[in-house]
């Protein structure tokens, strides 16, 4: 009886490590991750809407219904990424994400220097090159060291009433994706 016991303890004991595994896994085995949904909206260094609603074509992110968001997927296997946006919104969020989904940095307009989207993500050999010499056109960016190839940023902005809905738009349209060149 003592052995049936041992066995079903470590049959479930087992089963558990299996289940806790697999679920731990699915993120990087899935291809309908957040980096294929993200692609799905259009081409790399451009910022796309992040629909709501799936279509045909599109694949809907989890979304707030106060917030519009905007996306963009980049490669800064060569050259950093800058990140930029004019004009304002009652609240405005940023979120780098790297390939697998995983959020590397996040800033708002409450932290932000100077209220102002303006950042440029860099790997750590750039990161170096870029304190050494840094351009003029990135002398107010926050700079994000990332140990990565590829990723994606989403802007987020707050919409409280419709009668923000056009100044928040204007402002996620002026948002830029692009190498610091």
């Amino acid at each position: 009886m003592a052995k049936l016991i041992r066995a079903l303890l470590f049959g479930l004991v087992g089963a558990g490590i299996v289940h806790v595994a697999v679920v731990l896994l699915v993120p990087l085995y899935s291809d309908r991750n957040a980096w294929s949904r993200i692609s799905d909206y259009g081409d790399d260094w451009a910022f796309h809407p992040v629909v709501r609603q799936a279509t045909a074509q599109t694949v809907p992110l989890a979304l707030d219904p106060l917030f519009e968001a905007v996306a963009c997927r980049f490669d800064i296997t060569d050259l950093p990424a800058r990140i930029t946006g004019v004009g304002t919104a009652p609240y405005w969020s940023i979120s780098v994400y790297d390939r697998q989904g995983e959020n590397i940095y996040s800033i708002n307009d409450r932290t932000a220097i100077a209220d102002q989207l303006d950042l440029v993500i860099a790997r750590p050999l750039q990161m170096i090159e870029l304190n050494k010499t840094k351009p003029v056109s990135a002398a107010n960016s926050v700079l994000i060291e990332a140990d990565m190839n590829e990723g994606f940023v989403v802007v987020r902005g707050f919409v409280p009433d419709q009668s923000w809905k056009a100044q928040v738009d204007a402002f996620l349209k002026s948002a830029n994706c692009s190498p610091l060149l």
